[in-house]
């Protein structure tokens, strides 16, 4: 199977976004909040504060304990509501356990949410009306969309954990005209998942999906993220298994992490211009 170059999708998309920057002379502000010590969202907020220092972003990155209360949190984000210098706000997920998510999201000014989790813009998806995408999902269809799989017509397969992350995405390939499935991790069927064009993993075990158990041809959009025992990074799809096929597969790291990033910074640029009455 041939690699998706996700990296070199996603270094073009902030080359882009620089030069935009740059020559429209904007000057986008994103807040961050980052709560807790997990040590992955830690990686993952370094990850994207440091992609919007590469491109001209300025960043306010809150880092907080887990006994903060939701009140003081939605007391940060209402002042970055109030601040028509802060364009975007990004809350990093998952919260720490106590904190309830959904009280905290619905604080943010939806017109500077850039991770589309906001109700107003998951209204507005199945709306068909949705100005801010998800990173992620908007990364899942650019990476298809680098391949010649065509979502039009063909059986795609959504394995994962829940219907949390496979719902919205779901609606978003059936718009592109695909045959859609949401298969959970416990309920694997590999006589089907053989027949699938598109599978899109996420299920976190490594290895999850193997070269026997897709068609020749068939495009592989890998979201997990796993930790192996020499301490590397892998997904939930057994690239070497699938050396000698035909078809395409997005390599972890290098696949989905980096298009993600990429179009968060997207979606801050986005707001940052929709919020300047100047262009």
């Amino acid at each position: 199977m041939q690699k998706i170059p996700g990296k070199k999708i996603a270094d073009q998309i902030l080359d882009d976004l620089k030069a935009e920057i740059r020559d429209k002379q904007l000057k986008p502000k994103l807040g961050v909040l980052l709560v807790g010590d997990d040590q992955a969202s830690h990686i993952y907020v370094s990850l994207k504060e440091k992609a919007a220092h590469d491109i001209g972003i300025q960043t306010d990155v809150r880092r907080l304990p887990n006994q903060i209360s939701d009140d003081e949190l939605i007391k940060i984000i209402k002042l970055w509501n109030a601040d028509k210098n802060v364009h975007g706000i990004l809350i990093q997920m998952p919260l720490p356990e106590g904190h309830d998510a959904d009280r905290v999201i619905e604080a943010m000014d939806p017109k500077k949410d850039v991770d589309g989790f906001h109700p107003k813009h998951v209204a507005d998806l199945y709306a068909g009306q949705a100005a801010i995408l998800s990173p992620l999902h908007e990364g899942i269809l650019r990476l298809i969309a680098a391949t010649p799989a065509e979502p039009n017509h063909a059986l795609a397969i959504i394995l994962a954990n829940s219907h949390t992350f496979a719902d919205p995405l779901k609606y978003i390939l059936e718009k592109a005209g695909a045959e859609v499935e949401v298969m959970l991790s416990k309920d694997k069927d590999d006589k089907k998942l053989r027949q699938a064009d598109i599978i899109v993993v996420a299920v976190g075990q490594l290895n999850f999906l193997t070269g026997n158990g897709v068609k020749p041809g068939a495009c592989i959009i890998d979201v997990g993220i796993n930790k192996t025992t020499d301490n590397k990074v892998r997904g939930d799809f057994d690239s070497q298994s699938s050396e000698n096929l035909d078809g395409w597969y997005s390599p972890v790291p290098g696949g989905v992490g980096p298009m993600t990033v990429a179009l968060l910074m997207q979606n801050v640029v986005k707001v940052c211009r929709s919020q300047t009455s100047t262009l």
